[in-house]
């Protein structure tokens, strides 16, 4: 089998999913999308109903959704179609790897990780995404100047979250811009029906 089987990215040449060669090779994004364009790259994104609305607001950028379950990943690419969106790929990978092996370095102008597994249990903690090695990884892929946009409903989390990018001396806290408080992923939506509250911050590579 190959690899690209996989991972799950065979698909017709009408899809928005992206078909790794190689998960050894790094992506080039001058053949993934039509035209070079400022990127943002979502970590977790689901069935993709944050990226397709927000690409489709800005089509002077282009946007990448990293999934690790295919059934989500085909819903993104679904919408995506359906949208008629050209800047919009998704890649059926782990984040953290499709960070450091994948993703070019200091390609992105943006990193959205909205809602990521919390791993509550004590014993499962070493498996968060937003971890002390995150924001090396995080600086890798932004360009400088960039940022990450943080999201969670889990407290303990989201200051987790806050800690290891405050000692990183590469990130400062900055507020989230009020055009991205207005958009909510499925998760949010949910959260907010149920009068769950939710936490946000965002960081930029001083670098």
């Amino acid at each position: 089998m190959s690899i690209s089987n996989q991972i799950g990215s065979e698909v017709t040449s009408r899809s928005s999913i992206v078909s790794l060669e190689s998960i050894l090779k790094r992506i080039d994004l001058e053949a993934t999308f039509t035209q070079l364009q400022p990127l943002e790259v979502e970590l977790g994104s689901g069935d993709g109903s944050f990226l397709v609305n927000y690409a489709s607001l800005h089509p002077e950028r282009s946007f990448l959704g990293v999934e690790r379950l295919l059934g989500r990943i085909r819903k993104m690419d679904r919408k995506s179609q359906r949208a008629g969106l050209t800047n919009l790929r998704g890649v059926r990978i782990e984040s953290s790897y499709f960070l450091q092996y994948l993703l070019q370095p200091h390609s992105a102008i943006a990193l959205h990780i909205y809602f990521p597994d919390p791993w509550p249990k004590q014993k499962h903690r070493r498996h968060r995404l937003v971890n002390e090695r995150f924001p090396d990884l995080a600086g890798q892929a932004l360009a400088a100047g960039g940022k990450v946009f943080l999201r969670t409903d889990y407290e303990e989390y989201f200051e987790q979250m806050r800690t290891v990018f405050r000692n990183c001396p590469g990130f400062h806290e900055i507020n989230t811009p009020d055009e991205l408080m207005g958009q909510v992923t499925d998760f949010e939506l949910d959260f907010q029906q149920r009068g769950v509250r939710t936490f946000r911050t965002a960081f930029q590579n001083t670098g």
